[in-house]
């Protein structure tokens, strides 16, 4: 289910564009700001993911908010990561602007759910 969901597929095209632009951050932050914007990026498919699979639109809202929470933690990581040169501004913004797309999705979903 959750597959077809659009939200979830423009969350999963997202993470696969933030894998593919913090190969490029310097080695030193391996297991720092690319391995934190990974996990909260990554974080945000999951969740609805997981949310599709329980019972119940309480349920599926409660994972569908986790899923927007990391979606603004991985907003800020990418904002860090273009303040510290290791994003150029129209990758920035590209990724700033998908990030904001998914984030106003989940919420008028979570708002439909009640």
């Amino acid at each position: 289910m959750h597959k077809e969901l659009k939200v979830w597929q423009k969350a999963h095209r997202w993470v696969i564009e933030v894998y593919r632009h913090s190969r490029s951050f310097p080695s030193d932050e391996r297991f720092g700001l690319t391995a934190h914007l990974r996990k909260s990026a990554t974080s945000v498919p999951s969740n609805i993911a997981e949310g599709c699979g329980r019972e119940g639109e309480r349920e599926l809202a409660r994972f569908l908010s986790i899923a927007a929470g990391s979606a603004s933690e991985a907003e800020y990581q990418i904002l860090l990561a273009h303040d510290l040169g290791y994003l150029q501004p129209e990758v920035h913004r590209q990724l700033d602007d998908q990030v904001n797309e998914v984030k106003r999705m989940l919420n008028s979903f979570i708002r439909t759910l009640g």
